[in-house]
């Protein structure tokens, strides 16, 4: 098979935030398109922690985004010609209780990040990763789309309305108007389950600690829905836009929404629910105590990508929870590291759904 048309073998591949949870399964399904991978990420702040379990050989490098400068010099010695930015603080409660710092990684450590491609030649395209929560949340029962006005309540949703607003600002004032400059694109997804992740307040990875604990998991919004997808489904779209901007095409230069078809936006309690029936000892209660505010009721619309890059969902969310479930008990159980497994399991079953990517 043939995956993004084979765009990525031997290219010059940066991943900032690559030692985080989505970005250490990109630079895994990178190293296997055969990109010559190198990674811009803070030291993973869980043990254990998936990027370290992979052992992926790649070019590892630690630092700050916040350090302007230092951030300047290593682009311009890895001199890469693709760029995913996934580097930032992705946690909402965390926000809350450091929002200099969240404002600072998010927002500065982007424009730092940006500013080092527009120095350095070799770079011919970028794909930003925000988040669905970049939306002015007004609880509507329909999804949001990529016009829809842009906002947030809490700091974290906040600063990704504000890299929004950079990446479009970069875009017109640097990025346009020029062949030689790259090509910029932002991808909106929801939220990501998948094996691997321990991140702190997270439904999952607190879930799976609940049960290492022997104890139930105090959940705080059981009815809260949200756009649930395995993380593979959302890094299949960046890869996909990335193939499209590498070929210098113009038009995907704009913002792009990945999420689950609208029968997988689910609350809290399905997720939970679906999730028992593969691991019986996953045990929960309703936390009842005051909570920061969040949205309860949230969804994308993915029309736009499904009809301008061909993109759709391969795993249902039934699937997805399956698989996450398994990730973690086989872990747990035995010590075994399923990603791998799980990426060849997807990209057979994306090829037998005939996703745009795949060719036989």
């Amino acid at each position: 098979m043939i995956l993004f048309g084979d765009i990525y073998r031997g290219q010059r591949v940066l991943v900032t935030g690559h030692t985080g949870f989505k970005g250490s399964w990109l630079a895994l399904w990178l190293n296997q398109l055969g990109a010559r991978v190198a990674g811009i990420s803070l030291d993973p702040d869980t043990s254990p922690n998936h990027f370290d379990l992979l052992g992926l050989n790649i070019d590892d490098y630690r630092l700050d985004i916040r350090l302007g400068d230092e951030v300047g010099n290593l682009v311009e010695r890895i001199r890469p010609d693709m760029v995913f930015h996934l580097a930032a603080q992705p946690l909402v409660r965390r926000s809350y209780l450091d929002p200099l710092g969240n404002w600072s990684t998010n927002v500065m450590g982007t424009a730092n990040v940006l500013e080092a491609c527009r120095k350095v030649e070799s770079v011919r395209s970028i794909v930003v990763i925000t988040t669905d929560k970049v939306y002015a949340n007004q609880e509507w029962s329909r999804g949001y789309r990529e016009d829809d006005r842009l906002g947030g309540y809490d700091p974290y949703s906040a600063s990704k309305a504000a890299c929004e607003i950079l990446i479009d600002s970069y875009r017109k004032s640097f990025f346009a108007g020029s062949s030689s400059a790259p090509l910029m694109a932002s991808a909106r997804a929801g939220n990501v389950v998948g094996g691997g992740d321990w991140s702190e307040d997270r439904l999952i990875p607190d879930l799976i600690r609940s049960v290492g604990a022997n104890k139930p998991l105090f959940v705080r919004s059981p009815q809260a829905t949200r756009p649930w997808q395995h993380v593979l489904e959302c890094l299949a779209g960046y890869l996909l836009l990335g193939q499209r901007l590498s070929v210098t095409r113009h038009e995907y230069a704009e913002a792009w929404n990945f999420g689950p078809g609208v029968e997988d936006n689910r609350t809290v309690l399905e997720v939970l629910t679906l999730m028992q029936a593969h691991w019986p000892q996953l045990i929960w209660e309703q936390d009842n105590a005051p909570q920061p505010h969040e949205a309860t009721l949230l969804y994308l619309d993915c029309a736009k990508a499904k009809d301008r890059l061909n993109w759709k969902p391969v795993w249902t969310l039934e699937k997805a929870l399956k698989a996450t479930t398994d990730w973690y008990r086989q872990f747990q159980e035995q010590g075994a590291v399923m990603s791998g497994k799980q990426l060849s399991e997807y990209v057979a079953d994306a090829c037998t759904s005939e996703a745009s990517w795949v060719q036989k």
